[in-house]
């Protein structure tokens, strides 16, 4: 079985830093493989990881649909295969498979950009299928979501056992949390917990901050403190996940993970 772990939160929030710290903690204390999917149209995830990123299934995507184009006037494209005969779902398989960057014992699956003008209904229920089936080899799969939602229940059919939502100690942040948790009832994909985090808190929470958290809907996971060395050690061009185990950041992470109890 498969655990999937899903972050999502307003833009800047630090959802991309938590991200690669919950699959170090993944690596560092749980048997099997990860993949992470890096699904906002920035693909940064790649630099928290220490990982080059060549293609994103975006170039992918583009790809296939300029060869489906060239290939209308011959029939080929309208019958479901492209030249040479390959299939639009063998076409996908195969470039996506060979677009993933392997890091130790986690790999990485970079969406990148948003759709362009065309139809792309039947391509993005092919990279559906293409992104599940390779992740059910791995046995805990992250998803670095942008800023929204809405591209969760079109890019995958995976259930979600743990969504993340993330905020920063600004009541924007708060705000858009409680909106994307409202949101993920209106997805096609059942999410079996939710639970919030806040990032960068200075010292104690405010009390009104406090009240505000204690009436949503889904429950606060923990906080995050903010950290100076952070940044310092991000300019530093080191991979964040190289961060040491006694880093505050790491270290409530880690917390957090336990607490969820993953197998």
């Amino acid at each position: 079985m498969t655990t999937t772990i899903a972050l999502a939160g307003k833009g800047g929030v630090g959802k991309t830093t938590i991200s690669g710290m919950v699959i170090k903690y993944l690596v560092q204390t749980q048997p099997g493989a990860v993949l992470a999917i890096d699904a906002d149209p920035s693909s940064n995830l790649n630099m928290v990881l220490g990982l080059d990123l060549d293609w994103t299934v975006g170039d992918i995507r583009e790809d296939l649909l300029a060869q489906v184009k060239q290939s209308l006037t011959a029939g080929g494209a309208a019958m479901g295969t492209l030249p040479g005969g390959t299939t639009k779902r063998e076409h996908l398989d195969y470039h996506v498979r060979t677009s993933i960057s392997e890091g130790d014992h986690f790999d990485l699956i970079a969406m990148g950009r948003s759709e362009g003008a065309g139809c792309y209904c039947a391509v993005n229920h092919n990279l559906r299928e293409v992104v599940d089936a390779i992740s059910k080899s791995y046995r805990y799969v992250v998803v670095d979501n942008e800023a929204g939602m809405e591209h969760l229940s079109r890019r995958t059919t995976r259930d979600v056992q743990h969504l993340l939502v993330v905020t920063d100690a600004t009541q924007r942040g708060l705000v858009a949390a409680e909106r994307i948790a409202e949101f993920r009832r209106q997805l096609d994909i059942q999410i079996e917990n939710t639970w919030l985090i806040v990032n960068r808190l200075p010292g104690e929470m405010p009390p009104p901050m406090k009240a505000r958290i204690d009436a949503l809907d889904f429950p606060l996971l923990g906080t995050i403190p903010a950290d100076v060395e952070l940044a310092e050690f991000e300019f530093s061009g080191r991979p964040l996940v190289e961060l040491g185990d006694e880093s505050p950041v790491y270290q409530a992470i880690a917390g957090m993970m336990a607490h969820l109890n993953i197998p």
